[in-house]
């Protein structure tokens, strides 16, 4: 239901009989339609922040670190288009309060983990520059970075552009790609 192309109000009612189930069927198993979407929170919070450990686990530079994690990000809602409606709070307009609050806590979690890797980023390009006689390689694979740059300012920027990809891709109605462009985009915000 989530992932239709035209929004519509998700109810306990609606969501039995499109699964085939008795509403008392579903409070069976959640105690409200509340838990059920807390429910599909934990689900992205657990995928989302699995795919950052790996990323950080495999590219040791921090500004490549944060590329890649908004090209996941975007190409999460690509793949779960019914998630980015969650993600926006677009699902979860009428809803209790607190599911709202969760999404909020997950993007900031999200901006803190970009906003680590972009200090790593920092620290890896004063390192490459300092020690440009011993390594040439190292000094090519970094990332150069403007004396001005500021970790905090790129990291919202990088988050409030993925922000904006999956309003853009819920708001049409699933039509317009999150990651079109995004390879050039994200290297823009980050440099």
């Amino acid at each position: 239901m989530l992932e239709a192309p035209k929004s519509e109000k998700i109810t306990t009612a609606a969501l039995a009989a499109r699964i085939g189930v008795s509403e008392a069927a579903l409070y069976r198993h959640f105690a409200s339609k509340a838990q059920m979407f807390e429910g599909l929170i934990e689900f992205i919070e657990q995928t989302i922040f699995g795919l950052i450990n790996q990323i950080v686990a495999k590219e040791p530079n921090g500004v490549l670190q944060a590329r890649a994690i908004g090209l996941m990000l975007l190409n999460f809602a690509a793949k779960n288009p019914g998630m980015t409606r969650v993600l926006t709070g677009e699902a979860l307009v009428g809803e209790h309060e607190r599911l709202t609050e969760r999404v909020n806590q997950m993007t900031e979690r999200i901006e803190a983990s970009v906003k680590q890797c972009l200090r790593v980023g920092l620290t890896d390009a004063s390192t490459s520059a300092a020690s440009a006689d011993s390594n040439a390689d190292a000094v090519a694979a970094a990332v150069p970075l403007p004396p001005d740059y500021d970790p905090v300012v790129r990291a919202s920027l990088l988050v409030s552009y993925v922000i904006g990809r999956w309003h853009r891709y819920a708001k049409s109605g699933f039509a317009r790609e999150p990651g079109e462009q995004a390879d050039a985009q994200l290297r823009l915000i980050l440099q």
